[in-house]
This record gives structure tokens, C-alpha cells and sequence, in this order.
């Protein structure tokens, strides 16, 4: 049987090579220790899916086993958002989640998200328990016989959207958004979020267009459901070919989000995380910390000093954010990839939530997405951002060495003013940007990424960033 292990996100593998039956039923054993050794014997837990190849099956199988290890199971009765599965942890008063979906990674690959009692990511030293406590063999794992376990109540469904929407309505107007008479175009990416926006916004003078809109597990029109170029060039074309005021894009399971303005101009994800700061911190008033993941925007430490927050950094992936965030009671928490957390929400990514704050904003203000961004630009300047994401080859170990050996004094032309290695090596530069590598946790992949004031400087500083990491 092959070694499971968790990366930035739970554990992901390729359909029918190391992502099976087999090894989901061994990873859920896994998550039932864990659970047992946290005193959750006997209680619910919720289990949910996205639209990806035998995810619903997949499902069934983890539910089985918390079945046949005495946990009762609230299954999903459709794929559904992430956000939604982990609002309906806590809504329903259970101990935690499965998850079976590989988000944004290729169409070969399914996933495994763990989320406990609070509807956030697992801390480190849990998935490391979990992962401990994967029985090496399938004959380690008990499985309820499946019409049985349904039978006797053990495998419960449920529709978990009406009390999610119901909850969203108590954290944004959703009526001033429906009067407002936008356009939105809606990039589902074939995904989870098909069908949300439209249902959530029905009835009123706003449009709401959705394409990518059908389950597709081989996902066409992009090479995966991520929503950052490429993938996302036919929703912005599609706005100004539909002259629509806004894209939003939702990734495979919803978690994440992206924007496009009314020019059919992408908004960076560094961008959004700093408009959506901006939004919660002059629109509607909130103060409280910020949590950021290392990669993202460093606009947040200077909103967080124009408005009197604390800002506080991360590791990569929020099974760091979701428990700093719960820790400071943070305003909100967010990382480079896309993903962002709300004060008032459960601790998790909510792209569908993330959506409705922005399309807020725009209504609230009577503002353009790209009038928006130059109004936080004039706060905080101008930044500029790019990532590259390569395969590499040979061992990671002797590749990280020849990163800390290389040691640049200057990037791009920029003096490098010091080394943060708590998450990869980010390199700050004077201008007050940063060049990031790392490696990714799901992935075999080294992702190379930077964020400057200097537009002319975002090449010069990736191409040297590639050389650092040996890829050129």
C-alpha cells in the first residue's frame, strides 16, 4: 500500500495510481484515531464532494468507515462547496469533515481535506498524528456494509444549503446587491460553485451569466480548475464580450476566488486579498488582525498601519491561518493562493462569500473593480505581482542547499535585505518587495513568486529567482 502523506492542504494523488478506494478508506481510519484520541467517539461528522471523477463514490467510501468505526455521518446529498461543507461542521454541531476533492490540481488527481470541530484546517501536529495513525494495510480499517449503515441512521443526507445561505444573509446585503442592476459573469470552472451566485442573487434587477457551468471532470477551456491565467481567459474575454461589470471565478470546490474588472482585466490574487482588507477596514468599519501567509501581499502591513491592525504572517496553507485566526480572533485571514477567511464565518477559505463581499463593495461604493483598485493603490501605492510554477528533478533536499548556498545580494537589481526560511526562502528586497521559492505541499512542483513596486522589475526579479532555485 502506498505511504499517504498530507501536504499544504490534505493529501491529493492521481485517480486509479495512489488516490483509490483503498487508500481513501486507510486515510479515513487514519482521521478516526485522530478523532478517538480527541474524545469524539460516537459523534457526527460531515462528509462532502466536488464534481471530480468518483468523488461522490469516493464520499461513500469515507463514510463507511467512520460508519463502521461507531461515528454517524451527515453526507452531503450533492457535491457542494467547501465553505459550505465546513460552515455545516459547525451548524450542525459535529466534530470535523472529510472532504474528498483535490481542488484546483489537475483533473487527473482527487483529494482528502480534513477539517475539525471549528470548520478550519487541521493544525500541523494533527495531520502528522493522522498520517501516524494510516493503518499500512487495508485489513486495518473497519468498513460498515454501506445499505446498512443508511438503514440505521448511521449515513444520514442532507441539503446543506439552505442554512448556509440564510447564514450569508446575515453577513452581507444581499438585497442591495440584487437591486443594484450589475452584470456579473460568473467562471464556475466546472466546478462546485455552479449555480450559488445565480440562486443566491435571483430576483432582482442584478444579472448574474454562468459559464464553465456544467459538471466536466476533464475541465476544458483550461488546463486546470485554478482561477489565475491561463484558466481564467475565456471568463475574461466573456465579460467584454457580454459588457459585464465584474468576473467573479470560483475554483473546482469553491474555496477560492478570483476577480476580473469591467474591462476584462484579471485582478491578482495579491490585488484582491488588499480590496477586500481595504473593503472590511473603510467600508464596514472592522478592525482586528490581519493573518497573511508568507507569499501574499505585503499592502496588508501598510492598511494594518494606516488603520491601527496588527498583521501577522504565516506559513503556506491554512492549516496555519485557520488556527492563528481563531487564536487572535482575527478580522480576516487569507493567502496568496486565493483563499480567504472571515470574521463571523467559520475559519475557511469562502470564495462564494469572498464573491459577495466585492460585489458589495462595488454597490456600496457605485465603483468600477478598476476604480476600486486604484483607490486602494492611492493608499498604499502601487504593487506588482507575478508567480512561476515549475516541475523540477532530483532530490528537493540538495536543491534547498544550493538556495540557502547561493545566497544573492541583489535580485533583480534590487538589494536583498534579508531571509525568512519559516515557509520556503523569501527573499525581502529595499524596495519593500519580496521574492518567494518554494516548494509546493501537494504537488511536485517549485513554485517561484514576487511582489514589487518597480513594474518594470517583476521579470528581472522572477528570471533571477528561477537561477536561484537552479531551474535556469
Amino acid at each position: 500500500m502506498s505511504d499517504i502523506k498530507f501536504g499544504t492542504d490534505g493529501w491529493r494523488g492521481q485517480i486509479a495510481d495512489d488516490y483509490t478506494f483503498a487508500n481513501v478508506r486507510r486515510c479515513t481510519q487514519g482521521f478516526v484515531e485522530y478523532l478517538n484520541s480527541k474524545g469524539k467517539q460516537g459523534d457526527w461528522i460531515v462528509v462532502g464532494y466536488d464534481k471530480r471523477f468518483h468523488s461522490e463514490n469516493f464520499a461513500m467510501a469515507a463514510a463507511c468507515v467512520l460508519a463502521g468505526n461507531g461515528y454517524r455521518v451527515h453526507l452531503t446529498n450533492t457535491a457542494t462547496p467547501t465553505p459550505v461543507i465546513a460552515f455545516s461542521v459547525v451548524n450542525l454541531k459535529a466534530a470535523g469533515a472529510i472532504n474528498i476533492t483535490a481542488s484546483h490540481n489537475p483533473p487527473t488527481d482527487n483529494g482528502f481535506k480534513v477539517r475539525n470541530e471549528y470548520g478550519g484546517a487541521i493544525d500541523p501536529d494533527g495531520l502528522v498524528y493522522i498520517e501516524n495513525n494510516i493503518p499500512a494495510y487495508s485489513s486495518g480499517v473497519k468498513v460498515a456494509i454501506q445499505e446498512e449503515a443508511i438503514k440505521a441512521g448511521k449515513i444520514v443526507l442532507f441539503d446543506p444549503k439552505p442554512a448556509y445561505i440564510a447564514h450569508i444573509q446575515h453577513l452581507v446585503d444581499i438585497k442591495k446587491i440584487k437591486d443594484a442592476g450589475l452584470k456579473v459573469i460568473v467562471d464556475t470552472m466546472w466546478g462546485n460553485g455552479i449555480g450559488w451566485y445565480s440562486e443566491i442573487l435571483y430576483g432582482g434587477k442584478t444579472q448574474v451569466v454562468e459559464i464553465h457551468a456544467s459538471r466536466n471532470p476533464i475541465f476544458p477551456e483550461m488546463k486546470r480548475p485554478e482561477p489565475i491565467p491561463p484558466n481564467i481567459n475565456v471568463g475574461l474575454q466573456t465579460v467584454i464580450d457580454q459588457k459585464g461589470d465584474v468576473l467573479l471565478i470560483t475554483d473546482g470546490d469553491a474555496d477560492r476566488v478570483g476577480f476580473g474588472d469591467e474591462n476584462g482585466v484579471f485582478i491578482n490574487q495579491l490585488q484582491a486579498y488588499g480590496l477586500l482588507a481595504y473593503y472590511l477596514l473603510e467600508i464596514r468599519k472592522q478592525r482586528g488582525p490581519i493573518v497573511k501567509t508568507l507569499s501574499t501581499t505585503s499592502m496588508l502591513e501598510k492598511l494594518g498601519k494606516i488603520y491601527g491592525v496588527d498583521v501577522v504572517e504565516t506559513g503556506v496553507g491554512f492549516k496555519y491561518v485557520a488556527p492563528k485566526m481563531l487564536e487572535l480572533d482575527a478580522m480576516i485571514g487569507g493567502e496568496e493562493s486565493g483563499g480567504y477567511a472571515f470574521k463571523g464565518n467559520v475559519p475557511e477559505r469562502d470564495g462564494i462569500l469572498a464573491g459577495l463581499f466585492f460585489l458589495d463593495f462595488m454597490v456600496t461604493t457605485g465603483k468600477t473593480p478598476s476604480m476600486l483598485l486604484q483607490d486602494l493603490f492611492s493608499k498604499v501605492g502601487s504593487h506588482y505581482y507575478d508567480r512561476i510554477d515549475t516541475t523540477f528533478k532530483g532530490d528537493r533536499s540538495a536543491r534547498e542547499e544550493a538556495i540557502i548556498k547561493a545566497n544573492p545580494a541583489f535580485i533583480g537589481g534590487l538589494k536583498v535585505t534579508g531571509l525568512n526560511t519559516t515557509d520556503g526562502y523569501k527573499f525581502n528586497l529595499e524596495d519593500g518587495g519580496w521574492l518567494l521559492i518554494r516548494f509546493s505541499g501537494t504537488e511536485p512542483i517549485i513554485r517561484v513568486y514576487c511582489e514589487t513596486t518597480q513594474k518594470d522589475k517583476v521579470q528581472e526579479i522572477l528570471k533571477d529567482g528561477l537561477k536561484v532555485a537552479g531551474i535556469e
